[in-house]
């Protein structure tokens, strides 16, 4: 009955096909109402992991105000833009929705900040990387079921979350020069890391440069970091806010900048749609191993768009990114992670049971994966609540 329901899905016959699912790590019977990508997305919502992404930084940290995306809110975002694109192009709408989904569960809190402060205080073990911390929680750290720990994801949407963004494994870089993390689970179940992902993954990718991209220019013009006369300039972005503006004259900035912001994701999406059309046409691919065969992203931005895409990064990084309101809240926040992890790995007896456990039955470099571990799964609010219990002396 669930296969035959799966069937009825009018897919490419180029998309990755949940009924030729390579499987999971540990074996499973099949889900007589969800396909194997479903059920996948149905985990990640699931997860720990995920709901804690509600109070994970974005770009602003939790409690700088109510509006400003989420790890959360822009984990959504990217799965809405990934499930259009997919539909269009009748890839499989849920593994592109369970990428989506996961693709930012290994951040810290704090965002990058946070990032570069524990990769930093792990620099002799290892470092940190979120994007093997986010297949760390998938296949490890996450505990809810009896017979494994992780989430026992196909194959696919686990190669789809650790290469989203291309082969990890080229231009000289070899598989053990790659994140522990991600070395290890491949020495079970290989992820093939040299070659480029489906389709599905491809497109979580790009609705991911889509979504931050305007969202960040949303976020910025709210916190007052720049103004919509400094975007008019910008090629696409000034072009739809003029647009905008004549077609609606006196309109009230929120509107105005709403409007203006979804008719930039609009032709971003058209965009990706009409260049993965061609590329599609050209390579003519029959299954979906022929598109991981090509060498090259099957699912892009045109070159034009690519480069408007990279003048819009550009403008974000240096007015937004690097604003000085933001980089007081990054100094913070990077103290904050230095402290609490000199701290915990220096006093193992002050983590929590059962992490103190783990780290205190642990040679030196397995204790600073511990506590990298308990410090890269807090919120924001969390990691501040942790940093005043442990260093200030009335609490």
């Amino acid at each position: 009955m669930g296969e035959e329901m799966w069937r009825n899905q009018v897919l490419a016959p180029f998309a990755t096909l949940p009924w030729h699912s390579r499987g999971r790590l540990h074996a499973e019977p099949d889900s007589p109402s969800r396909s194997p990508f479903q059920r996948d997305r149905d985990r990640i919502i699931h997860s720990t992991a995920f709901r804690r992404l509600k109070h994970k930084t974005q770009v602003f940290v939790y409690h700088e105000g109510d509006h400003y995306r989420t790890r959360l809110t822009h984990s959504l975002e990217v799965a809405q833009i990934a499930r259009t694109i997919c539909r269009v192009l009748r890839l499989d709408e849920d593994l592109g929705e369970a990428v989506a989904l996961a693709h930012d569960l290994g951040h810290t809190p704090f965002g990058h900040a946070g990032e570069e402060a524990l990769h930093a205080a792990m620099k002799s073990y290892g470092g940190f990387d979120h994007n093997a911390q986010t297949l760390r929680i998938l296949t490890k750290l996450e505990e809810r079921y009896a017979e494994f720990n992780g989430l026992n994801l196909t194959w696919e949407t686990l190669e789809g979350v650790v290469k989203h963004n291309g082969p990890l494994v080229k231009e000289g870089r070899t598989l053990p020069q790659l994140p522990a993390a991600i070395v290890e689970y491949c020495q079970d179940h290989d992820l093939e890391l040299g070659g480029h992902a489906g389709p599905e993954a491809q497109v979580a990718a790009l609705s991911d440069d889509i979504a931050y991209n305007n969202h960040d220019i949303d976020d910025g013009l709210r916190a007052g970091l720049f103004e919509i006369a400094d975007l008019m300039d910008l090629p696409l972005v000034g072009e739809m806010f003029s647009i905008v503006t004549q077609k609606y004259p006196g309109i009230e900035q929120a509107r105005l900048i709403h409007e203006a912001v979804r008719r930039v994701i609009n032709a971003m999406v058209e965009d990706v749609l009409g260049e993965t059309r061609r590329r599609l046409k050209e390579a003519a691919p029959q299954t979906v191993a022929d598109i991981r065969d090509l060498g090259r992203p099957v699912v892009a931005f045109s070159v034009r768009m690519a480069e408007t895409d990279r003048t819009v990064k550009a403008f974000l990084y240096k007015r937004m990114y690097e604003h000085w309101k933001l980089n007081r809240s990054h100094s913070k926040a990077r103290r904050v992670v230095a402290d609490l992890f000199g701290l915990l790995f220096a006093e193992p007896n002050c983590l929590p049971s059962p992490w103190r456990e783990k780290a205190e039955q642990a040679d030196t470099p397995a204790r600073a994966r511990v506590v990298a571990d308990y410090i890269a799964g807090m919120t924001d609010r969390f990691a501040l609540d942790e940093h005043r219990r442990l260093f200030d002396l009335y609490e």
